[in-house]
């Protein structure tokens, strides 16, 4: 006779459940270091893969070759907009005495202010400037240090990725078998179908990144040419390339675009460029993303906005760059396993309730 075994009460998988979470949330952090450039290399393995195969299969090159050539003109298409953007910001050095002749006007405007404000005269206010000025100047070592620190620890990440991406898209037939051997044969179908949807929506996610920094930077242009100012093309060029870092990059836009446009113009414009890039952004969360991105990717705003705060706390910005492509993965992989659908309609709410209503439509 055979016995029933028990099913597990509800709160002890409740507790199971949270405590693989914890644990799964302690790796990531302690395995940023390795975990962090890998799953860059990851996206720029699938971004660049149909590259790599059309070199391999129409021009009959080793795959090591066709990997290389591709990450080649990745790096030659990024260091043609680094140089873009370096000449127009070495153009901003023949503005410096106007800047200059700015921020001696302003220090007088805003002095006299502290001065009729606060009765501070200006020589006390210039002796705590003084005093302000040599305390930073003492620890100046430090900032240097942790600068350079800093900047050497960027380019190993930037090389680390580099390095990923490139045996990516070396082993990834050896990575694929892996995974097919893993999980049996019965579920090959399943595998394949996985691998073939996350491919497709991470590449569909990185393309319409890339539109909507190109349409932002082509309303950017517009709208500064329009106002009249003088570096419009460049400021439309970093209104779009910070537009796509998440909270961080609208106001770090906003503070360039002000500070160059007043250096170089009448303060009017400043606010102007200021309400413009504020504008622009409003634009951008509301119209140009879910069109442009939200339709590669089908996540709910509440799911999206908690994974990229969690994705802050646990790997700080890269974090946030991270964190939609991967609930992205794990949607894909929920919506094809059957104990996990429910999680994978968690993910997806809104966008899954009104297909099922269309269906429902259709067949009425």
């Amino acid at each position: 006779m055979i016995t029933k075994l028990p099913t597990m009460p509800f709160y002890a998988k409740l507790a199971l459940t949270l405590i693989g979470i914890i644990s799964l949330g302690y790796l990531i952090i302690i395995g940023k270091e390795i975990l962090d450039p890998l799953m860059f290399g990851f996206l720029f393995a699938i971004l660049l893969l149909p590259l790599s195969n059309f070199l391999e299969n129409k021009l009959r090159l080793p795959r090591s070759a066709g990997a290389f050539i591709s990450i080649l003109i990745m790096i030659a298409a990024i260091g043609g907009i680094c140089y873009l953007i370096g000449t127009r910001i070495s153009s901003l050095a023949d503005d410096w005495p106007m800047l200059k002749k700015q921020i001696d006007q302003s220090t007088g405007d805003i002095q006299q202010w502290i001065e009729s404000t606060f009765h501070l005269n200006v020589d006390k206010q210039m002796v705590y400037v003084h005093n302000t000025t040599k305390k930073i100047m003492s620890s100046g070592t430090e900032v240097i240090g942790a600068t350079f620190l800093s900047v050497s620890s960027l380019m190993l990440f930037f090389a680390f990725i580099i390095i990923f991406t490139f045996l990516l898209l070396i082993y990834r037939r050896l990575l694929l078998q892996f995974v097919l051997k893993a999980f049996g044969k019965k579920h090959t179908a399943l595998v394949h179908d996985i691998a073939e949807n996350i491919q497709s929506i991470l590449r569909q996610y990185i393309v319409g990144l890339l539109l909507e920094m190109l349409v932002v930077s082509c309303i950017a242009c517009a709208l500064f040419w329009v106002i009249g100012i003088k570096y419009a093309a460049l400021l439309g060029i970093i209104t779009g390339l910070f537009n796509i870092i998440p909270y961080i990059g609208i106001f770090t836009a906003l503070l360039l675009s002000t500070i160059i446009t007043f250096a170089t113009g009448a303060m009017s414009k400043a606010l102007f460029v200021a309400v413009g890039v504020i504008v622009i952004h409003a634009v951008d969360a509301n119209f140009l993303l879910p069109v442009i991105v939200g339709s590669k990717v089908r996540l709910n705003a509440l799911i999206t906005f908690l994974g990229i705060l969690i994705g802050e706390m646990l790997w700080g910005l890269s974090g946030m760059f991270l964190s939609i492509p991967t609930i992205a993965i794990l949607k894909i992989i929920f919506d094809r396993i059957e104990d996990l659908k429910p999680w994978g309609y968690l993910l997806g709410g809104d966008y899954e309730f009104k297909k099922s209503e269309q269906k429902k439509m259709k067949t009425e």
